[in-house]
């Protein structure tokens, strides 16, 4: 690769970073980078190398969160470890499934979450005033864990974003804690994602663990930005970060 590729590369891995601590979405920050700087690369090891580095990145945000954040550890680590399994599994099943099929829905679903947010503008702002009992919070984070978590390694975009959403809507938390549990559930799913693609060959290691050094960056600026200026500013972010999406996958299937 040439100077201007690495330096594509590591601006996307940055950039993708932030955008993960806050609201999800980064891989289609370095997904189309990779696959345009290394347009002869499999769409596998795209995938892979793109979870060598989210992993990084979202372990960061974990981390930030967590000191600052209350977390139901005792249910978010079993409902990361099911959300490894299934990533795996997901992962796994890219090469069976025509994922043509499955953009125009990611799509359709994206822009009911942006019409969501926009028509319920109190929702992800205020904490619901009885929080959920632990009974449902578990049926919540584990079902969310469970499919989502195999969606993430099936195809991926927006993962992080669905993570939000369900905990804001279905559980009352506002964006930021809602932010903080997503990290938790996705580092699982990008963990057992990873296993798989690093077992059938398919990472990049160097460039890879280059690009996680960056994400790290970007995850640590992301998420203490998303905890200083609250809920509202994960909103406006994730409004915007859902419309590129859905803009992104548009020009991907139809362009």
């Amino acid at each position: 690769m040439t100077a201007g590729d690495w330096a594509v590369l590591l601006s996307a891995a940055l950039a993708a970073g932030w955008v993960d601590a806050v609201v999800g979405g980064g891989g289609l920050i370095v997904l189309p980078a990779l696959l345009v700087t290394m347009p002869n690369l499999a769409p596998q090891t795209a995938l892979g190398t793109n979870k060598a580095t989210a992993i990084a990145g979202t372990s960061a945000a974990v981390i930030t969160f967590s000191r600052r954040v209350p977390m139901r550890w005792k249910v978010l680590a079993p409902a990361a470890a099911l959300a490894a399994v299934t990533a795996a599994v997901g992962a796994a099943t890219v090469a069976l499934i025509d994922k043509s099929l499955f953009i125009p829905i990611v799509m359709v679903v994206l822009a009911g979450v942006a019409v969501f947010v926009t028509v319920r503008p109190t929702v992800g702002l205020t904490m619901a005033k009885h929080p959920p009992s632990l009974r449902r919070f578990a049926l919540v984070v584990g079902l969310a864990a469970g499919l989502i978590g195999f969606y993430d390694g099936l195809l991926g975009p927006g993962t992080g974003t669905f993570l939000i959403i369900s905990f804001a809507t279905l559980l009352g938390t506002d964006f930021v804690r809602s932010a903080a549990m997503a990290k938790v559930i996705n580092l699982g799913s990008n963990f057992g994602a990873l296993m798989y693609f690093a077992a059938t060959g398919h990472v990049l290691w160097k460039l890879g663990l280059a690009m996680a050094g960056l994400n790290i960056v970007g995850a640590v600026i992301g998420s203490r930005m998303a905890l200083r200026r609250g809920a509202e500013f994960v909103r406006i972010v994730l409004l915007v970060v859902v419309i590129v999406m859905v803009i992104r996958l548009g020009w991907q299937e139809f362009g």
